[in-house]
């Protein structure tokens, strides 16, 4: 079975989404800087989202990430033309989903949005992704493996954090070296867990 991986691009100051999102900017005023290493000119950046993708079976991620992504999207999800199966955590499914589309609306929480990914991804990685409240239930939970982090050299000085409070310290040792380029710093950890 693949590992469960909470992926983010991240703020220097520790920012997933600037400040004042709204349904044009979903990730806050100048926000989108997050993700210039992925939808830019950075060929190392392509290779580090490209390696993810290959080694991912199912998606994860929560309604808000679902509802300020979907326009881009699409039916293909967030993977495009890879089209891996998304569970999208939510208390309702929408009334309209795009036809054809990759998507599964999970109510019945995270143990179960889980079970149904790492069924799909069949023996690949399940990454959870796009807004830190799933990932932080996740961690909360005991439930992510690993910890890939996507260092944008911006600051915010506000917004939404990678992490909510947890319970308890979480202890990371690395799981891969590190990859640096002009628009991020890419980082991975596994959760060190108790023997």
């Amino acid at each position: 079975m693949g590992a469960v991986i909470f992926d983010m691009s991240v703020s220097l100051d520790g920012y997933v989404r600037a400040a004042n999102p709204r349904p044009e900017e979903p990730l806050g005023e100048g926000g989108e800087a997050l993700h210039t290493w992925a939808l830019g000119d950075d060929a190392a950046g392509r290779d580090v989202l490209e390696r993810s993708v290959a080694g991912t079976g199912a998606v994860i991620c929560g309604r808000t990430t679902y509802d300020d992504s979907i326009r881009w999207w699409q039916a293909d999800g967030p993977t495009g033309p890879a089209r891996l199966p998304v569970f999208v955590l939510t208390h309702s499914a929408p009334s309209e989903a795009p036809a054809g589309g990759v998507y599964t609306f999970v109510t019945t929480g995270i143990e179960d949005a889980l079970a149904q990914a790492q069924e799909a991804a069949k023996g690949k990685d399940v990454t959870i992704m796009g807004g830190p409240a799933v990932g932080n239930q996740f961690l909360r939970a005991g439930l992510v493996d690993e910890l890939s982090v996507h260092l944008a050299p911006v600051l915010f000085g506000a917004g939404t954090q990678l992490t909510e409070t947890l319970p308890a310290h979480v202890e990371l040792e690395p799981a891969a070296d590190q990859v640096s380029t002009a628009d991020a710093t890419h980082l991975r950890y596994r959760i060190k867990r108790a023997s």
